[in-house]
């Protein structure tokens, strides 16, 4: 299918997937098969050989250590390192570190880039974003952020309770969204603070269990709960201007979401490729699975509405460049989720028992799936803004002769 990328942007795709397919899909099917995990010493080694090959960080300005792309020429990229359970990671462009990177480059002092972006970029570090509040704070709804930073001095002192922190067991420093103008509406009053996690009164209270998540690494990153106890960072910690904190998430947000996007459909359609090899080989009730009508009318639904979902997201790419884009990626992103849930759940269901067994990496996409309707904007939040946008153009003269009560004289 062309999608025309360009030839920048396919070239690159073009190694990422050589890359996949030599180096790391046979250890992904190694560690499904034996249980031998991969270590963040193995991870070290990928990243040499991504460097080897000119496709480390491909996200990031070469000033930094990356392969400084354009957003839209680095999708299709990201789309093959998502067949892969570790195929983002073996790159260096692996959410939320990849995430991160952004939001340091477009709002971090040159003092921060170099002692958090430039380490980050290398794997020297690890991040974590600090966003996301347990009930009652700021989720879906984010105007409802509660935790608090105060200035005192030249420096912040943060309080809040935060969960959902991906990786911040390993991280050594969190990007934390915190309130810090109270009488402002939190778009304008809230900020992005880098904070060291072993800053005094950060305490990791625990990665809580959740649906997926388990992967094929030694040590798992998982989602942690964090408590924020009268935590004390220079003020020169502040990512972008003070109060711009939304708009600079936004910023981190939109392209996120795109590229979370990719590396889903690159996820589906590794589904696809094992279901249909799979039944290319299984024999039932006398043909085999891919000779069976109601099973191929389902295949070619799956198609279509993969390439349906690769070509909104590149659109949705284009227009960031000119605007925030806020519609076309809220659309791209839900058709997108729930497309490759649909797909995936499609493959796990055509392998039958092999589809739930781990030798395969389809149990693993299907835990992990279910989370991308829920991550980087519910459904129901991205809905609400595409109907609102729909509902802002009205035209009533195409109502104008409808037959209306009309209330009887008396």
């Amino acid at each position: 299918m062309e999608y025309h990328d360009s030839e920048k942007a396919k070239e690159v795709a073009s190694r990422v997937e050589e890359f996949m397919e030599e180096e790391v899909l046979p250890r992904e099917r190694e560690a499904l098969r034996t249980g031998n995990r991969i270590s963040f010493d193995e991870l070290e080694e990928y990243w040499q050989m991504a460097k080897d090959r000119d496709l480390f960080a491909p996200q990031v300005p070469e000033t930094y250590g990356g392969q400084g792309l354009d957003f839209r020429d680095m999708l299709p990229s990201f789309e093959q390192v998502g067949r892969s359970l570790f195929g983002a990671l073996s790159i260096r462009a692996n959410a939320p570190d990849e995430g991160n990177m952004h939001t340091l480059e477009i709002g971090g002092s040159e003092e921060i880039k170099e002692e958090y972006l430039r380490p980050l970029v290398q794997g020297e570090k690890w991040s974590a974003f600090s966003m996301t509040e347990p009930m009652g704070g700021g989720g879906s709804d984010p105007k409802m952020l509660r935790t608090t930073a105060e200035k005192d001095g030249d420096e912040w002192v943060i309080n809040g309770h935060k969960w959902w922190s991906s990786q911040a067991k390993i991280a050594d420093f969190l990007l934390v969204m915190a309130r810090t103008d109270p009488d402002a509406h939190p778009y304008e009053g809230s900020s992005i603070i880098l904070v060291p996690k072993d800053t005094d009164g950060v305490e990791i209270v625990r990665n809580y269990p959740v649906l997926g998540g388990h992967g094929i690494l030694e040590e798992e990153l998982g989602h942690a709960e964090i408590m924020y106890d009268n935590v004390r960072v220079p003020v020169e910690n502040t990512i972008g201007e003070e109060g711009g904190g939304f708009r600079l998430a936004q910023l981190r947000l939109g392209g996120g979401r795109l590229t979370h996007c990719m590396r889903y459909c690159g996820m589906a359609e590794r589904s696809l490729d094992v279901a249909k090899a799979y039944m290319a080989e299984r024999e039932a009730f006398g043909s085999q699975l891919k000779d069976k009508q109601a099973l191929r009318h389902r295949i070619a639904d799956a198609e279509t509405k993969l390439h349906v979902a690769r070509t909104a997201s590149r659109h949705a790419a284009r227009e960031l460049d000119n605007s925030d884009a806020r519609i076309e990626v809220a659309m791209a992103k839900t058709f997108t989720a729930n497309v490759t849930n649909e797909i995936i759940d499609l493959a796990v269901q055509c392998c039958g028992g092999n589809g739930i067994a781990k030798d395969l990496p389809l149990a693993h996409f299907y835990e992990d799936v279910r989370a991308f309707r829920i991550f980087d904007g519910a459904d129901e939040v991205h809905r609400r803004t595409i109907a609102r946008d729909a509902f802002d153009d009205l035209k009533p003269e195409e109502v104008e002769h409808v037959l209306r009560f009309n209330e009887p004289r008396r």
